[in-house]
């Protein structure tokens, strides 16, 4: 069978120009003589869509799209995933569903069995489950559709963790002679492996070819890679999509040829999801150009750097905004970065703003020594002055902080946390200074002083990051084992970490939840960002 497996990006409630994006990879498929289409999860309405499917007016529009599709499409018949009213009186509004298009009208409709409810997904929130599923007659073939977690729950992967039911066995056990997987499978560091060893042994196990159609692009804090993928009966790969770009991957069962799965850089994804995440973010909310605060760091620079790569130069602007406590080096380095980036470079010297704040309070704050709050009076000062440059040019403002920093609260509410977007709020800052190193891979863009003197906030005199912190390789070991892997206190300081810093970052940590709670939606990365995916409650008593 010659197949087609259209990986689009999806603008989540764009129904009209997510129509589109489907009519013309089917038509693209026709023209290449393909017999079979397939379409990611909820290609029809977006993913996740969320809170908009307790709407019924969204759901009639899903239905609606779908029967338009079919009078549009081409002659191939294609699978396509959509959100389905639940029919039943009982339950949740809706279903995850994947409809088959052949000959201008929706001949079968399967619905999703298991529904992710952990990390970023919520899908026991809004979608009843599949009570049953069958294979569906494809052009002479028994094709068994699944869609996206329906196939991981696999034995030999997961062991069962989470569901008793495995729909691609009790496909396989019912005759499928080809496994479909519509899927809106978020990326992450590591992901695509997972997927390549889950769906080879999957195909090899159920003795039949798997389909892996994989959504693209971003929305809101989610990055979709691609990657889609066809396996033969015996569980070897076949053909692979493009990452992190739509792809049209055309299939021959009968033809296709053994391949490796991809080997490329871990920096290369980071900084290709990145870029792709803030192009989608800024234009899906439609704004076309961004501002950046650039302090001559490592962070503002990567976050520079990836914004200039989704945007082009003309739609970023950088602006330097130094305090008195400011250096020259730091100008230099901030003013060097725009030129190798080629975008426009401001400078709005705040010191002045405030001396005159302070002899405001001069009288209010007699007898306190200056502390932290004058610190956080200038990063206050530049997100004002950074945000009111939003507001005038209507570009998104793009904060710069880091992982590391907004873990342990070493950034200012209202102050540099001011923005519409975090762009590498889920890089660690060891990561931000491998990603720094691999952006210079070919040319040097980022300073090379950037990249080797020691990270300072530069709001006090010599300050440096490490007179408040740990160096970063034990504040990240420590963050990874904590918030990702879940550990608790005891077994960190187990693995060799000292006591007093393991409770002192923890700590940090716990305390800070407040200001990751006002913080701008940032791009996930790791397997475990703050952000949707982590629901700690700010008031508590426990860590």
């Amino acid at each position: 069978m010659k197949i087609a497996i259209a990986q689009i990006n999806t603008t989540i409630g764009d129904f009209d120009g997510n129509a589109d994006k489907i009519v013309d990879a089917w038509r693209r498929a026709d023209e290449a003589g393909v017999e079979l289409v397939v379409l990611p999860e909820l290609a029809v309405c977006g993913y996740p869509p969320r809170d908009l499917l307790a709407k019924p007016a969204f759901l009639r529009r899903n239905q609606e799209s779908l029967e338009g599709l079919a009078k549009r499409g081409g002659k191939a018949v294609a699978v396509v995933g959509y959100a389905s009213a639940n029919q039943t009186d009982s339950g949740r509004p809706a279903q995850n569903s994947a409809a088959v298009l052949q000959d201008g009208q929706v001949s079968a409709v399967r619905h999703k069995t298991l529904l992710p409810t952990y990390d970023v997904f919520d899908e026991e929130r809004y979608f009843e489950p599949a009570t049953d599923n069958t294979p569906v007659d494809i052009l002479g073939t028994k094709v068994g559709i699944t869609i996206c977690e329906d196939i991981w729950n696999d034995e030999v992967f997961l062991h069962d963790r989470r569901y008793d039911r495995r729909p691609a066995d009790e496909l396989a056990d019912a005759g499928a002679e080809l496994l479909l997987n519509l899927s809106a499978s978020p990326w992450s560091l590591g992901k695509e492996h997972c997927r390549h060893v889950l769906l080879s042994q999957l195909s090899a196990k159920c003795g039949c070819s798997v389909v892996y159609c994989n959504l693209v692009g971003g929305n809101d804090e989610l990055v979709f890679d691609g990657g889609s993928q066809y396996y033969n009966g015996h569980g070897v790969l076949g053909a692979s999509g493009a990452m992190f770009t739509e792809d049209l991957l055309l299939i021959d069962t009968e033809t296709i040829e053994p391949q490796s799965s991809d080997t490329s850089d871990d920096n290369e994804k980071i900084y290709r999801a990145l870029s792709l995440g803030v192009r989608d973010y800024l234009h899906k909310c439609g704004f076309e150009s961004a501002v950046i605060g650039l302090s001559g760091g490592i962070d503002s620079a990567v976050t520079a750097a990836v914004a200039v790569d989704a945007l082009g130069p003309e739609n970023v602007r950088g602006v330097a905004l130094p305090s008195q406590y400011s250096s020259q080096g730091s100008l230099d380095d901030a003013e060097g970065l725009a030129q190798a980036l080629g975008i426009r470079y401001d400078v709005v010297p705040i010191e002045p703003v405030f001396e005159q704040l302070k002899s405001q309070l001069v009288d209010l704050f007699e007898g306190h020594d200056e502390d932290t709050t004058e610190e956080n009076m200038q990063a206050r000062l530049r997100g004002n002055i950074l945000m009111s440059m939003s507001n005038k040019f209507g570009s998104l403002l793009l904060t710069t902080g880091n992982k590391s920093e907004l873990a342990v609260g070493y950034c200012t509410l209202y102050g540099d946390m001011c923005g519409g977007l975090a762009v590498i709020s889920d890089l660690p800052k060891t990561k931000v200074y491998s990603l720094a190193k691999w952006i210079n891979h070919k040319r040097q863009i980022i300073p090379e002083s950037t990249i080797a003197k020691p990270p300072s906030a530069e709001l006090r005199p010599d300050q440096v990051d490490q007179d408040s912190l740990p160096p970063y390789d034990v504040l990240d070991s420590i963050l990874e084992a904590y918030v990702v892997d879940g550990q608790d206190t005891e077994a960190i300081i187990t693995s060799g970490h000292d006591e007093a810093t393991v409770q002192r970052i923890i700590r940090l940590i716990n305390i800070n939840e407040y200001k990751r709670r006002q913080a701008a939606p940032g791009i996930k990365i790791t397997s475990k960002a703050f952000g949707v995916g982590r629901r700690i409650p700010v008031a508590k008593r426990f860590s």
